[in-house]
């Protein structure tokens, strides 16, 4: 099924008060105190375009603070109107959009564990019909983008043209975060809707303080559209995610820090220049594919023989000694050991999937 959005509005996204869109605020309302003093906080740094706020948190485990509930929409509205702030928050029900729509929240966002299932995210859409007000949709769990793009279609089929996207990283074994990026899914879901703004969540592929500046230089070097960073007035005291979320201060020096570049240039020295080297890469590109054709073609007649034999496809010697010689090779050219481990696994598996099928006379 051919993937198409209607998105005939995304000025939500595209006006930041410097460049891309900056989206802050607690990770849970916990107070109207606590609400009023992080946002007057943010909104003097002057970098701030939205304020967001948890009413409702969905927590792992029961007896967590799950968020204040209703009672909080009016503390976030009321925060809103005294710092000039835009609001948002999650919704992962219809009550929840019912009771968000009537207190005057400015932006809704769907939760990653509400975009995993589509009949909440297919509810979530019901109640949204004949309402075209901004909903961004945050990233499902598990790295699947097709179960990303069914959400945001979901959405876009009840008439919400304001779209956007929520990339906040993904559950997998990865240690270095608490959510693997996996940056090549949100540059594909931007590949195939270009028009659709993708919003980088740093708090959460983070999961702390210190490694928000890596996450959110990275999104701003692949073009991401803006960013939602959690602050809290005093994060040591904060009742939900408190090692992620950072001070409205710290906040401001992060984004000082932060290099927003171009995504385009207009010089013609540049561009000459650039079509130059990418011309060689096109070069280069058709003689590694016919290079790697020529490497399947061994790899059938290898499953061929193996059939003549009655050899099994995979070879656990030869592969170990593959890895053993390819991958220093790799290095002394100054290729990274995880870049050729990928591709030499790609290469592999395909092998295997060729030979299994000759041998099995799929082929």
């Amino acid at each position: 099924m051919q993937a198409k959005l209607n998105i005939t509005n995304h000025s939500h996204w595209n006006k930041g008060k410097n460049g891309p869109v900056i989206i802050s605020g607690p990770c849970s309302a916990e107070s109207p105190e606590q609400l009023l003093k992080t946002g007057k906080l943010l909104a003097a740094t002057q970098k701030i375009d939205v304020l967001r706020a948890g009413i409702w948190k969905p927590r792992t485990r029961p007896n967590a603070f799950e968020g204040i509930g209703q009672q909080a929409l009016s503390w976030l509205v009321e925060t809103g109107k005294q710092t000039g702030l835009r609001t948002s928050t999650e919704v992962a029900t219809p009550v929840h959009v019912e009771q968000a729509l009537k207190a005057g929240i400015d932006i809704l966002w769907i939760g990653a564990r509400t975009t995993t299932n589509p009949f909440s995210v297919q509810a979530i859409a019901d109640s949204l019909k004949g309402i075209d007000i901004p909903v961004l949709v945050k990233n499902p769990i598990n790295p699947d983008l097709n179960l990303w793009i069914g959400a945001l279609e979901r959405i876009n089929n009840v008439g919400i043209h304001q779209l956007g996207a929520i990339h906040r990283g993904f559950s997998t074994f990865h240690q270095e975060y608490r959510n693997a990026p996996l940056w090549e899914i949100p540059l594909k879901l931007k590949t195939i809707f270009p028009d659709l703004p993708i919003i980088n969540d740093p708090s959460h592929i983070s999961g702390t303080r210190e490694n928000l500046f890596v996450v959110a230089q990275k999104a701003m070097d692949l073009n991401m559209d803006g960013l939602m960073i959690e602050s809290h007035f005093n994060p040591k005291i904060a009742l939900s995610d408190a090692q992620q979320q950072v001070s409205p201060e710290g906040l401001f020096q992060l984004l000082e820090k932060l290099h927003v570049r171009t995504a385009n240039s207009e010089s013609e020295i540049y561009n000459t220049r650039l079509e130059e080297l990418r011309s060689k890469i096109d070069q280069v590109d058709n003689e590694l594919f016919a290079k790697i054709a020529e490497r399947m073609d061994y790899t059938r007649e290898i499953g061929r023989y193996k059939k003549e034999n009655d050899v099994t496809p995979f070879q656990l010697d030869r592969w170990k000694e593959i890895i053993e010689t390819r991958t220093p090779f790799a290095i002394s050219l100054g290729l990274s050991e995880e870049f050729t481990d990928k591709i030499l696994q790609i290469m592999h598996d395909e092998s295997i999937k060729i030979q299994s099928a000759i041998l099995n006379n799929v082929n």
